[in-house]
């Protein structure tokens, strides 16, 4: 057991109601809490302060169903919702936070001439903590929000350095699964106006 993502993809009608026009059971989201905590506020690692679209509550103006369904009586909880112009609107690569993560790293590996270049964002493990403990003394593992300015620690073949995070880094744009998402809120959008396109998610 444990927390599951639901939501819709919901129209507006021409008549103002709003409808419900896809289910987000469709798009096989997973569970994905660093994805969730980044797009809707779902989570308490800290290293996330300011989510994209953070607890907005249940739209009162929800389609019918999202109203039969999504609410506290069947287990629904943490309702939030973004319009796809808002979607739209994303800066992926501003920072979600003032400083560096707690909880991960950037990885840098040689590029093509040698030089470092950053391969990818990862979870900082206990072996990266304690080999940070190493480098820069004390008895405590070291997260990489607590490495000195500048501070970066090899292991295995790669050299890690604290990164702030963005949503980017957390959720790709362009990749499964959110991607399709996106691509079906456009879709719609062109139809029909960005604002009368919109997304309803809830926790339970």
């Amino acid at each position: 057991m444990g927390t599951d993502i639901s939501g819709v993809i919901e129209i507006r009608a021409a008549d103002g109601r709003w409808e419900t026009e896809v289910n987000l059971l469709d798009f096989r989201l997973g569970r994905d809490r660093s994805a969730w905590e980044c797009l809707f506020g779902f989570g308490n690692s800290d290293d996330i302060q300011r989510p994209l679209f953070d607890s907005r509550g249940l739209p009162p103006d929800a389609s019918d169903w999202v109203r039969e369904t999504g609410t506290e009586d069947f287990y629904g909880h943490s309702h939030t919702c973004a319009t796809w112009a808002e979607v739209a609107a994303i800066d992926w690569d501003a920072p979600l936070a003032d400083g560096p993560a707690r909880y991960w790293a950037a990885r840098w590996r040689p590029g093509p001439t040698g030089e470092l270049v950053r391969h990818d964002v990862v979870p900082a493990t206990v072996d990266l903590a304690d080999a940070a403990s190493d480098i820069f003394g004390g008895h405590m593992l070291l997260a990489p929000s607590q490495w000195p300015p500048g501070g970066e620690v090899p292991l295995d073949g790669a050299v890690y350095r604290p990164v702030v995070l963005t949503a980017r880094m957390l959720v790709p744009p362009d990749e499964a699964p959110w991607a399709q998402v996106w691509q079906t809120m456009r879709e719609l959008a062109a139809d029909i106006g960005a604002e009368n396109v919109r997304l309803v998610v809830w926790f339970g």
